[in-house]
This record gives structure tokens, sequence and C-alpha cells, in this order.
């Protein structure tokens, strides 16, 4: 995968923190450096994480589905994107506030927002990525989550008044949309 796509699968695996930390930052007033950057941490290292040991539980099994391999990718991103996208359009629920200055609650809610990144972990272990490429896609990943987990702690109810749920439609579709260039790039090139 080149840069772009990296950072596109990085930014559309982020949602669901950016979500977290809009009603975190809303929620819970004025935040310190420390506070801020105990949030940014754990919220990265599950995601880059996650996505890391969903690669290693799919390599694993990488030689016993390889003919139907970018079937799984393909079915796994659409899954998880589909989901992202019926998400966007079902009903409002009444958010609770989201306390990320806990320690178990932030570890809930860094897993809870990880777990798309497992079935993407294994999806990139079906089209035989290698541990170099996946310690630099998990190394982007962790990144650019903790980039959208700053910008929702720090802009708060501001920016989720504005983007809304409309985030997880833009990241459902780029998931789809990776999934079907891994199904086209597999059954023709």
């Amino acid at each position: 995968m080149s840069f772009v796509e990296v950072f596109l699968l990085a930014v559309s695996l982020c949602f669901d923190t950016l979500a977290v930390s809009l009603v975190g930052g809303a929620c819970m007033g004025r935040l310190t450096f420390g506070k801020v950057a105990k949030i940014l941490l754990f919220m990265a290292l599950f995601q880059g994480g996650f996505t890391f040991i969903g690669w290693a539980l799919g390599a694993s099994v990488e030689q016993y589905i390889s003919r139907f391999d970018h079937w799984v990718a393909f079915g796994l991103l659409a899954f998880i994107g589909g989901k992202m996208i019926v998400d966007a359009f079902s009903a409002q629920k009444e958010e609770k506030p989201v306390d990320l200055l806990s320690t178990g609650k932030l570890i809930i809610a860094s897993a809870a927002t990880s777990i798309d990144a497992l079935a993407v972990g294994i999806s990139l272990a079906m089209v035989g990525t290698g541990i170099g490429r996946m310690a630099y896609y998990c190394a982007v990943i962790a990144t650019v989550t903790a980039i959208a987990a700053a910008i929702g702690l720090l802009g708060g109810d501001r920016i989720a008044r504005r983007i809304g749920r409309g985030i997880n439609l833009i990241g459902g579709l780029i998931l789809i949309g990776i999934g079907f260039k891994i199904l086209v790039e597999h059954l023709f090139f």
C-alpha cells in the first residue's frame, strides 16, 4: 500500500477515537498536558497494538486460506465499513459523558475504539503484508490515532456539533473502498 492508502486506512480507523475524544473533551473541562498525553498514549497504543494483534492472528492462518484471502479481506473491510455507514444513519442515542481521566475507563474506551483495527490487521495478513510493512502501518495508525484524539480532546463540542455522525459515513466509505481495491488487485492483476 502507498503512504496515502495507509494514511486513509489510519484515518478511517480513528473515527471512533475522534468521537470518544470529542465527547470526552467536551465533558472533562480543562486538561493539562499530562492528562492529554496519557489519553493520547492509550488510544494510540491500543489502535496500533490491536492492528498488529489482528495481523499476527491472520498470519497464523494465512497458509490455509491463501486462495480466497482477498475475499476475506474485502469481506472484513466491507463489513466494518458497512457497520460504520449504518451507524451514521441510525437514530442518535443520548451520549453519556466520557471520563477518560479514569485509567479503567480509558482502557475500556481505548479497547472499544480499537476493535475495528483488529479486523483490519487480519485483513492485512490475508494480503501477505510482511512484518516490516506491518510495523510501519501500525506506527502510522498509532500516530494518526493520537492526532485524532488530540483534535477531539482540544476541539471538544465545537467540532462534534459541526461534523456529527458524518464521520462514521466517511470512515465506512474509505474502508469499503480499500477493501474493493484489494479485491480488484487480486482478481485482475
